[in-house]
């Protein structure tokens, strides 16, 4: 997990960035990251040229699903507005938890 700034000026609140780990599928060349920010969340899939980045606001979020394995977790973050959710797996338990406290607190904080 890292931290780098916000885009936003205003909020001094950074953004957090959470990698998926190597060893899942999908992941080994190009890990998925969530990066959680006081206005969005968004999944960006690195390529050999370019990226692959979906994001939803803060305020469309309507729920986060974590289904936990062993080692590793996937997340399903579903908006509001009837989009195809984010999907990311190969999280750590830890982070996944983390990531959902992270989008209650920033909703709690819209209101």
């Amino acid at each position: 997990m890292t931290q780098s700034p916000s885009d936003s000026i205003a909020d001094s609140s950074p953004a957090e960035t959470f990698p998926a780990s190597r060893w899942t599928q999908g992941n080994f060349f190009f890990p998925t990251r969530l990066v959680i920010s006081p206005q969005r969340v968004s999944r960006v899939k690195s390529r050999l040229f370019g990226s692959n980045e979906e994001s939803i606001a803060i305020s469309k979020i309507a729920s986060v699903h974590i289904s936990t394995g062993v080692i590793w977790s996937e997340i399903v973050i579903e908006s509001t507005g009837g989009t195809d959710p984010i999907t990311s797996h190969g999280h750590r338990k830890k982070d996944a938890q983390r990531i959902r406290d992270l989008i209650e607190q920033y909703q709690a904080q819209a209101r």
